[in-house]
């Protein structure tokens, strides 16, 4: 299955960003990947089913490739393969603010339920509220 989204790894857990044209997943990405992320997919990512587990992977055509706007076509950049979904977020435009005590809600990814999050893609804490979500596990709010 092939999705609409970017998609880091992250101490190998691959954190897929959706959203709109417009809304950040390319810049959010390459944020995350100049503070150590590894890229895995620009635009669009390959999504499997493995022992129950969701992999993301980049398209073969489109692999070590991002773009970044105002600037061009990057290639040939080192890029993660195979990497386990542990975290999706969903960019929305500034003047939709996300609640600020999110319940734990999931995402469903080939019938497999995956932690997910709507973030302001155009925040500068957006890559760090990302880093902490991996890494915490937080009391529902809901």
């Amino acid at each position: 299955m092939i999705i609409h989204a970017s998609c880091v790894a992250i101490d190998g857990q691959a954190v897929l960003l959706m959203g709109a044209s417009g809304m950040g997943k390319s810049d959010v990405a390459l944020r995350l990947i100049e503070d150590g992320a590894v890229l895995v997919s620009d635009d669009q990512t390959v999504l499997t089913n493995e022992r129950r587990k969701v992999l993301a992977s980049p398209p073969p055509q489109l692999a070590g490739m991002i773009e970044v706007r105002h600037v061009g076509l990057l290639s040939d950049r080192p890029y993660a393969s195979k990497v386990p979904v542990s975290l999706v977020i969903t960019l929305v435009p500034s003047d939709q603010r996300p609640e600020r005590l999110p319940c734990n809600a999931t995402y469903s990814l080939l019938d497999q339920p995956v932690r997910w999050l709507k973030l302001v893609g155009h925040e500068a804490s957006t890559p760090a509220k990302i880093r902490l979500a991996l890494q915490g596990s937080f009391h529902d709010a809901g």
